[in-house]
Parts: C-alpha cells; structure tokens; sequence
C-alpha cells in the first residue's frame, strides 16, 4: 500500500477540508484548555498490569506532562465493500480529554474525483456520523445507542494509540490477559466501553480490538469485532511515539473488510492546543 500526503506549508494549516473541520470544531464548544498537566511519575503506573506499564513506557508516558486534547491528520484510501473500489481520503480530527469529545472529518473521493465529507463525533455523550455528498446531499446520518457506544468505543482507540496519558484517569480501569496483551475500558455518560490491546516484547501496540462497535451491514446495524492493526512506530513530535502504516477492519462472519488504510502525518500533529484556530 502506498499513501501520498500533500505537503502542509508552514504555519497554520489549510485548506477546504481544515476549514469544514475548523468550523465543526467552533460549533462543537469544546473547553480551551489547559487540562491536568501534571508529570506522570513511576509511581502513577506502579499498579498497572506489567503488560500496561510496558506500553506507557514504550509510548513515553512517564516522565512527560499529561496530554489533555490532541489534533491529527490522516491520509490514505477507504472503500465500502471487500469487493469494491479503494478510493482516496483525507482526515482531521481533534480530540479532549477535559470532555471526553472527538470530532473526526474526512473527505473521500468517490471514482477520484466526487467528494464526499463524512463528519464523526463523540460530544456531551452522544455520538453521531453524517456524511454528505458534494457538501448537500445527505448520503449517511446516524445516530442513537449504537453510536453512542461505536463512537466511544473509537475514542477510546484514539487514546490509546496517540493519548495514552488520557487514560490516566478514573474513568479508565485496566485487566491483565498475558505478557502481550491486556484490556481496558473506559466509563462515560452510563456506559461503559472495552478494547484488548496486543503489544510487541517493546510494548509497542500491534492490535486494538473491540466488540464495542456496530458494522452496517445487509440486516442494518450489528456489533462485530472491529481492529485496528499498526504496522509499525516512530518517535516523533517530541519524542513521542506514533504509529505508522495503519489500517481498520471488521472480522466479519463472512469475511474480513478492510475499509481504511492509511497514515499519520506527523507534521501536523500537535498536542495539547485548544480547539480551533
């Protein structure tokens, strides 16, 4: 697989997709910040499961501040069916920790060239997915209990890929399965949502995987085991980790369906800045 990130010129970013992610991140009314900036320390991961510390440390965790909210970009391709065409996308996304929230705006190209922008959202508790086709046509608009849990079901994967810091709270508790994997969950708004987490001997996180999420399929909405398989890490953006070639997939019954895959861009990524511009 090979992605193509357009270059970001210096200072802010731009263009028309910043710009519909801009706006949904003003509307949203997310707190500015800053959250709970305090170190974290040995002390704050002593209890934790061997397998959890390992990854904390692998992501250098200890001994940085805590991360209250993060900003992304993603590039790579998506298509709706294992059959079906691979078409090019774009993403930005900003998340907090001060309420859980994630705001997720993609742009997708049907036969290269139609555009369709998606906007994915966690806010006061409730999640929802509205895609709109040449920003009029409403292709796609969801929302209820199912997205609620789906929605924070992918923050939760958000945090433990870019944030782990995020999951330093009491909302999150965490089990041990083995030395390459243990679960975590996370507590908001009454519900409460679980991922299983394989790491390598370094620590480094090789697969999220949840039952937390719902596939769309021929009979409508149906939870189904959803991954998030990680190819590879850097260290970038302060030293921090961050995941290379990435990608999402449903095990289904039928098969499985890879319907992302993509990259980071590590030029843009910032780390606890407020919302907006």
């Amino acid at each position: 697989m090979t992605t193509t990130l357009a270059p970001l010129r210096a200072g802010r970013p731009r263009g028309r997709l910043f710009a519909r992610f801009d706006r949904e991140i003003t509307a949203a009314g997310l707190p500015e910040g800053p959250g709970d900036e305090r170190p974290v320390t040995d002390d704050d991961i002593a209890g934790l499961p061997p397998a959890v510390q390992r990854y904390l440390r692998f992501m250098g965790v200890v001994g940085r501040a805590r991360d209250w909210s993060f900003r992304a970009r993603f590039a790579g391709r998506f298509r709706l069916r294992p059959d079906g065409p691979w078409m090019p996308a774009q993403a930005w996304q900003y998340n907090s920790a001060i309420t859980t929230a994630r705001v997720f705006v993609m742009r997708i190209r049907f036969a290269g060239v139609i555009p369709m922008v998606g906007v994915d959202s966690y806010l006061h508790g409730r999640g929802r997915m509205l895609g709109k086709l040449l920003r009029v046509v409403t292709v796609a608009d969801g929302e209820g209990e199912e997205f609620d849990i789906g929605e924070l079901t992918t923050y939760l994967n958000d945090a433990v890929l870019l944030a782990p810091s995020f999951l330093l709270r009491p909302a999150v508790t965490w089990a041990e399965v083995d030395d390459t994997a243990f679960d975590v969950a996370l507590a908001d708004s009454g519900r409460i949502v679980t991922g299983r987490v394989s790491v390598d001997e370094r620590g480094a996180p090789v697969d999220f995987c949840s039952r937390d999420r719902f596939a769309v399929l021929r009979g409508g909405l149906q939870r189904a085991e959803w991954h998030t398989p990680i190819a590879g890490w850097t260290r970038t953006v302060e030293g921090r980790a961050l995941p290379g070639p990435l990608a999402a997939m449903w095990a289904l019954p039928e098969g499985d369906l890879t319907y992302f895959e993509g990259r980071i861009d590590p030029a843009a990524c910032a780390f606890n800045i407020a919302p907006g511009r």
